[in-house]
């Protein structure tokens, strides 16, 4: 059963203690008055039952080519739905990760919302009440389901808004054919990474370590870095800490030992995204990288050996790494719960999940997803991956602030790192900017 938190019944007046008022021709004209009504009623009740209602969708695409294109999935999973749903049809909008956010934004401001969307934030929405709760749409079996820290990460005021949709963790990828070469063994610290980056570059590895810190997605490169030294964004009662000393210690050591050492390869990281240094390494120009599930696809496209490592960490393994989850988010203005919820069981239904898992190497987000996952012969990387997820950080997606954050950290982090950068400067400016979008009011920083 699905719970709503609109008011139910609204408008019926308390007619007890009114009859011994009226008299017995009174009644019975009441009561004709009541049936002729009613009779009205019915026949709006029947044709609003037969009418059709068209959700609509919009989503980001999870491919890199028309074969692997999530157009393919959505039509499969919607033929599926609308097969043991007639009366409902789904209209699936896929446009590119680099602009879905936006045409959701210009969507909603417009006043045409679609009734779901999956997007990389959902607090804003939330706080200005335009989506609905978890439980006015999920069955409870499908809420219960979630992996509990992507349901929690989906919580504002302990109230979940954003549904975890996909997921991924980061792994140290290495070149085990340059390894090999160079005698090299994984890297579990940053020294190890430096020693290793050294002798790759002797052998004239172009990227001996890719360190994407472009546009694309510096604030995910980052937080595993700051993770692995000990901090990140936000400390345990999510205060943003980004200038704490332990994250300057690890920008400063990343400026003077990789980066200063020429160590990143020929492309500045501030000019590198995620996407060219994969591709990068699906050519077997990268020795090492912090990458998520998908490389592996690429890499065995191109025929590149490789293997996957925790990601290192100050003196000994992180302990955590960074953990991603997209949002899949329902909006109010469409007014369809129950239409858009049936929907949603259809989509977290253990078959449609791991469907999604095979086709795009991301993660599930569900307890019976995970589990036969887990207990499926093969697929040993991605398992490596999905046990990293239950102590993974995620980004701090519940803040408001977060969407300008994430922005300012993408274009402007790279400054830390680059010829007379100042770590400390970069990471203090960045946190005046983390003060003044949590507290407007409190001037621009």
């Amino acid at each position: 059963m699905r719970r709503h938190h609109e008011g139910r019944g609204e408008g019926r007046g308390d007619r007890r203690g009114r009859g011994a008022a009226r008299s017995a021709t009174a009644l019975a004209a009441v009561l004709a008055l009541a049936a002729a009504l009613a009779g009205c009623g019915s026949d709006s009740a029947e044709e609003s039952a037969d009418e059709e209602v068209a959700l609509r969708l919009v989503a980001p695409e999870y491919g890199d080519s028309a074969e692997t294109s999530s157009k393919g999935y959505w039509k499969r999973v919607v033929a599926g739905f609308e097969k043991g749903h007639p009366g409902t049809t789904v209209d699936v909008e896929v446009h590119p990760w680099r602009t879905v956010d936006k045409v959701l934004a210009r969507q909603v401001a417009a006043g045409n919302a679609p009734d779901l969307a999956i997007s990389g934030t959902y607090a804003s929405y939330a706080a200005d009440g335009e989506l609905y709760r978890a439980d006015d749409l999920l069955s409870i079996g499908t809420q219960a389901d979630f992996l509990p820290p992507l349901a929690r990460a989906g919580e504002m005021q302990r109230v979940q808004y954003g549904m975890p949709f996909a997921a991924s963790t980061r792994l140290l990828f290495y070149n085990r054919d340059l390894f090999e070469e160079a005698g090299l063994t994984p890297p579990k610290t940053w020294d190890g990474v430096r020693s290793a980056a050294e002798a790759l570059k002797k052998r004239d590895v172009p990227y001996p370590y890719a360190l994407p810190l472009g546009p694309e997605e510096a604030q995910a490169e980052t937080l595993n870095w700051l993770l692995s030294g000990g901090s990140g964004y936000t400390d345990d009662l999510g205060s943003y800490t980004l200038d704490s000393p332990e994250n300057v210690e690890t920008v400063g050591w990343l400026k003077k030992e990789l980066v200063g050492e020429g160590l990143t390869g020929p492309t500045p990281p501030g000019e590198l995204d995620r996407a060219d240094a994969y591709a990068a390494f699906a050519k077997g120009r990268v020795g090492m990288v912090n990458g998520h599930p998908s490389l592996m696809r690429a890499a065995e496209r191109s025929g590149v050996r490789y293997g996957v490592a925790p990601v290192p960490g100050r003196t000994e393994d992180a302990g955590a790494t960074l953990g991603v989850t997209d949002w899949m988010i329902g909006f109010r203005q469409a007014g369809h719960p129950e239409e858009a919820g049936a929907f949603l069981d259809h989509v977290y239904s253990q078959k449609n999940a791991l469907a999604f898992t095979r086709a795009h190497d991301l993660l599930p987000v569900t307890h019976t997803a995970s589990d036969t996952l887990t207990a499926a012969p093969g697929n040993t990387t991605l398992r490596r991956f999905l046990a990293e997820l239950p102590e993974a950080r995620l980004y701090p997606s519940e803040k408001t602030s977060w969407p300008e954050l994430s922005t300012r950290i993408k274009s402007g982090l790279a400054d830390a790192v680059a010829p007379g950068g100042s770590p400390k400067a970069v990471l203090s400016r960045l946190q005046r900017h983390a003060a003044a979008y949590e507290n407007p009011q409190a001037g621009n920083g």
